[in-house]
């Protein structure tokens, strides 16, 4: 019976290690040579000096040390940082291997625009990661910003007296992009805040000052390299708290544009109320001298119909009465209702150059927007 379990469970192992995960790995090392290989997950932590819920990746972000490595989850973007490479786990998305045959290599080898290039190599890794990340939500919201801003100009119209729907749906489609944006960016931003609280983990982050104590020394500038760390980690949550007071002020011009765009419709509506309050006045002044016309129609003889310019009066008294009725209740609903004054929205966008006027098409349709909301409610 023991020979049999030990057989089963070397059985049972030998078919969970045949089940195992492949990684498709690209390695940078530090003059930016790069290399392709697959390796199975229990192979890859075992080489690493890793456990294997180190390597469990899902589409989240954090960045954390385990035994001298630095492990950055980026959602689709997995790295394993050491003191002499870089390993990019499942590389192969079209976006991240365009990054990381153009930009990564020449970057780590000290070609690209990095500041950390006097710094050990965990600081080059580090920074062109989150540079990369950063300038991936700069592009997001560049492409938002100006289709936000083109639909706004299309809806907040005081021409239009219907809304366009097609816009609409645009406007929501691009809502649910920008709230998207703004998450990731909170995460990262508090992915980074987190660290910096920490000065234990700024400076696990720096590898080198467990690895070679020499080379962790004092920088040019008098700043050891945990200071170093954590002013390359405060300058990455500065530009992600920029991106997010954008993708802020983008939502408040949102919801401006939306309470603009129900006083409009508000205002049509009650045009259109006061039109058929108006209709229907009319409608009661003739009923109510038609009931002459009416008593005419009877078969009843009287001495009238036999004057023939009886019904010339009788229609032009019926007309008359008529008319003065309906100007009377007019009259009556022009003293107890102010006729509504329809919003004033003034031209909020104008075109211009696309790339040097952006900021100003953005800050003035969120002036006149702001604007409009103060005067509104005297009106």
């Amino acid at each position: 019976g023991k020979l049999y379990r030990r057989a089963s469970t070397e059985t049972s192992q030998a078919t969970l290690a045949s089940v195992s995960p492949v990684f498709a790995v690209m390695k940078f090392d530090k003059e930016g040579n790069t290399t392709y290989f697959e390796k199975k997950k229990t192979e890859l932590y075992q080489e690493l000096g890793l456990q294997a819920r180190d390597l469990r990746f899902q589409h989240v972000m954090s960045i954390a040390t385990r035994n001298n490595r630095i492990i950055m989850r980026m959602e689709f973007l997995k790295a394993v940082i050491t003191p002499e490479f870089l390993l990019i786990l499942d590389y192969r998305n079209l976006s991240l291997e365009h990054w990381l045959l153009s930009q990564l290599a020449s970057q780590l080898a000290g070609e690209g625009q990095l500041v950390t290039y006097s710094l050990p190599f965990e600081f080059r890794a580090i920074e062109a990661i989150l540079q990369y990340w950063i300038s991936k939500l700069q592009g997001r919201l560049n492409t938002l910003q100006p289709q936000i801003l083109e639909t706004l100009e299309a809806l907040v119209d005081p021409k239009l007296l219907s809304v366009d729907r097609s816009k609409l749906h645009i406007l929501l489609q691009n809502g649910k992009s920008l709230s998207e944006l703004e998450t990731d960016l909170k995460v990262f931003k508090e992915t980074i805040l987190e660290i910096l609280d920490e000065e234990e983990l700024i400076e696990e982050l720096c590898l080198s000052k467990w690895t070679d104590p020499q080379v962790f020394q004092e920088s040019t500038s008098g700043i050891d390299h945990a200071e170093e760390m954590e002013l390359l980690l405060e300058n990455y949550y500065r530009q992600a708290e920029d991106l997010a007071n954008e993708a802020r002020e983008l939502r408040v011009l949102i919801d401006d544009s939306e309470s603009i765009i129900f006083i409009n419709l508000d205002s049509h509506r009650n045009v259109m109320m006061r039109l058929n309050l108006q209709l229907t006045m009319g409608t009661f002044s003739v009923s109510l001298f038609g009931l002459i016309g009416v008593a005419f129609g009877m078969n009843l003889e009287s001495s009238l119909e036999e004057d023939p310019r009886i019904f010339w009066l009788v229609t032009g008294i019926m007309f008359l009465g008529s008319g003065l009725i309906w100007r009377r209740l007019l009259s009556f609903l022009g003293r107890h209702l102010e006729p509504p004054l329809p919003p004033h929205v003034p031209a909020v966008l104008k075109k211009s150059q696309p790339a040097a006027g952006r900021v100003e098409i953005k800050n003035s349709l969120k002036a006149e927007t702001f604007g409009l909301s103060r005067t509104l409610p005297n009106q």
